[in-house]
């Protein structure tokens, strides 16, 4: 069994996520790279599937992330979560889609059938629809409360009689399969589960470079017993790494790369980056804790609302809760957490700036206080 010290599991961990070495070429390249770019609502200095790829390429233009990722070259689907995938993994998840078909529905109650009939009627007859188009906009209430025609979409889209291949202004635009997808995905969407599972565990391994079991588990989000099944199949290689009291496995040529070199990303990484998706493994590669807080009530925040890790020198050095107020790129906390932090941080946050179209940054808290003086000449230095 080969050994790996600490430090070799976070450049494999950086040099698989695009984030040490050889950059990624644009924003196509980045999600096939990870594999999955995951969804979300927030958007502080932007959106998370646009924070993904601009922290492995720098300033890219934001047009071109969207162009990219709501091309017809991807799909929306479940995986990690809410995520983009490229359009050829579609199948991988025959599984999952199985899964809902068998289940009946997820949390809703089942609406009548006439309902989808109405929703796969208007699908064929009209065209790509979003929930609005079709009377099945949300309701007022929770978030949860969706009209009938919205549940029955949803579960379509679930099962895979419907996908989503783009967004526009953040709502799903939905469209049959048979219509949005290259008839050779469509027809290579007869894998079994365990086919399935072992492609996503090889997959999820070549995307993490150094993974235990449970890593494996959540990248794709399927269960630890799923993965295990089907590890002597992947190719991947057992290997002890230095600190970690689980077995793990590495993908077999981002081990033979281990010793390679190169430079390191410094840059901003939203919550919902693929290399901190796992909290404990977060942890375990960098010795920092970090959690998403934007849905505690604000007292009850450590850090802030959208609080963004810094990478530098391929370590995690310090976060910072970050905000837009009209050209100016406020950081409402900065937490360092080593004097070496202080230029890696006023560098990020000139870079996140400028690509946000602010022309100056602003400090409001930093914490150690006594590092604030050296952060603010810092960012005067920078700018």
């Amino acid at each position: 069994m080969d050994s790996l010290s600490a430090a070799d599991a976070r450049r494999l961990a950086l040099r698989t996520q695009g984030l040490l070495g050889a950059r990624p070429r644009n924003p196509a390249a980045v999600l096939r790279l990870l594999g999955a770019v995951q969804l979300d609502t927030i958007s502080v200095l932007a959106r998370s599937h646009e924070l993904v790829p601009y922290a492995r390429l720098g300033p890219v233009g934001r047009p071109a992330v969207e162009r990219a990722f709501w091309s017809g070259a991807c799909v929306e689907y479940w995986s990690h979560a809410a995520c983009i995938l490229p359009v050829e993994t579609w199948p991988l998840y025959s599984f999952r889609r199985r899964h809902f078909r068998e289940r009946g529905i997820r949390w809703h109650e089942r609406p009548p059938e006439s309902v989808f009939a109405e929703v796969r009627a208007r699908l064929a007859d009209g065209g790509p629809v979003t929930t609005g188009d079709i009377g099945g906009a949300k309701k007022g209430g929770p978030w949860w409360d969706w009209s009938g025609q919205k549940i029955a979409i949803e579960f379509l889209l679930d099962t895979g009689e419907v996908v989503c291949t783009r967004r526009v202004e953040w709502r799903r635009v939905y469209d049959l399969a048979e219509r949005a997808l290259p008839a050779e995905v469509l027809a290579a969407d007869t894998l079994d589960d365990t086919e399935c599972h072992r492609r996503l565990v090889a997959a999820a391994g070549a995307a993490m470079g150094v993974a235990t079991a449970a890593d494996l588990a959540d990248y794709p989000r399927i269960s630890r017993a799923d993965v295990e099944a089907v590890l002597p199949d992947t190719g991947l290689i057992p290997v002890a790494v230095e600190g970690w009291s689980a077995p793990a496995w590495a993908d077999a040529a981002a081990l033979a790369q281990v010793d390679a070199r190169g430079r390191h990303r410094t840059t901003l990484l939203s919550p919902f980056d693929s290399l901190i998706w796992d909290r404990k493994r977060t942890l375990r590669l960098f010795g920092f804790s970090h959690a998403l807080e934007a849905y505690k009530p604000a007292a009850k925040r450590d850090y802030g609302y959208f609080t963004m890790p810094l990478l530098a020198g391929g370590r995690l050095l310090g976060r910072v809760d970050p905000k837009r107020i009209g050209t100016t790129l406020a950081a409402q906390a900065v937490f360092l957490d080593t004097p070496a932090a202080v230029a890696p941080m006023a560098a990020a946050l000139w870079e996140a700036a400028a690509w946000v179209g602010c022309d100056s940054v602003s400090i409001d808290r930093v914490e150690p206080v006594g590092l604030a003086d050296r952060l603010h000449a810092a960012l005067t230095d920078t700018a």
